[in-house]
């Protein structure tokens, strides 16, 4: 509209002169002058017409990329309520069947089984025979923020499924609970772990993954997450507190199927139960 309006009011001009009569050479040069500033005025015009143009098709694009995003994020936070519902759910499964486990004292040739696998590996195990438990550093099973059993734990887990797997132990239920420090996941791992209690419960899927292959009977099996919820030591500011960083597994017997070849540790040998201090572990964060 405003090209057509600039080029009427120049042809406008010229014919005004025209029909006056004859044109002087000064005023032909006024007019020429008019005209190539009305042409370079619709130029710029019609410049910024484009930009308007181009201006007006981002902010459609961009309006359709907001719409778009916020779509995913209502997918991504139903399919994160989901997995939510359903750790949930798994954990309320989880005590039930923890109720109904007694842990205790193993019978003598499983215990003595145990303390010599604890004397065997000390710096991934510690055992505490009151509770038949075995205590594996996080820290050293585990990289940081990951649920992959490291290569040289694998010969110790190796030997453990050997016990397992005898006829001493074959009787006990193996329950595996995974521990974090208080520490905040950290976005390069939260996809796959959202929570300290997701991590926890993962490593532990991760050990019972690697006795199962080693022959152990998955039904006899229990994992379980605690996250930073049974700390052995005070959580620190930080939430960095390695003794916390642990995975424990006890050896239980089911209420209710007898007590039948459980014997106390041999006598006059207290049970070594022992804690993790904080500066005996590397202290690596998620």
């Amino acid at each position: 509209m405003n090209h057509r309006r600039l080029t009427l009011l120049a042809l406008g001009l010229t014919m005004t002169s025209l029909l006056g009569g004859c044109v002087g050479q000064g005023e032909y040069d006024r007019l020429y002058e008019v005209n190539s500033s009305l042409t370079a005025q619709n130029k710029d015009l019609a410049r910024q017409l484009e930009e308007e143009r181009q201006a007006k098709l981002l902010l459609m694009k961009g309006n359709m990329s907001g719409e778009t995003t916020v779509s995913g994020l209502q997918r991504e936070n139903a399919m994160l309520r989901s997995q939510y519902d359903k750790a949930m759910a798994d954990l309320r499964d989880m005590e039930t069947r923890l109720a109904s486990l007694e842990f205790g004292p193993v019978n003598a040739d499983t215990n003595a089984a145990l303390e010599q696998l604890a004397s065997q590996y000390p710096q991934f195990i510690k055992y505490d025979a009151a509770r038949g438990m075995l205590r594996f550093a996080s820290d050293l099973t585990f990289d940081s923020g990951s649920d992959q059993v490291k290569e040289n734990v694998k010969e110790a887990i190796a030997a453990l499924a050997q016990i397992l797997n005898s006829s001493a132990a074959s009787s006990y239920e193996v329950v595996i609970e995974g521990h974090t420090d208080s520490q905040r996941i950290s976005s390069r791992t939260a996809s796959r772990h959202p929570t300290n209690r997701h991590l926890s419960a993962h490593r532990s899927i991760s050990v019972i993954s690697e006795l199962g292959k080693l022959g152990v009977s998955n039904d006899r099996m229990l994992a379980a997450g605690w996250g930073e919820f049974r700390p052995l030591v005070a959580n620190s500011g930080s939430g960095n507190t390695p003794a916390n960083r642990r995975v424990e597994i006890f050896l239980a017997r089911g209420r209710g199927t007898g007590t039948q070849g459980i014997e106390a540790p041999v006598a006059n040998t207290p049970p070594t139960t022992t804690t993790t201090n904080a500066s005996d572990d590397i202290d690596i964060t998620k």
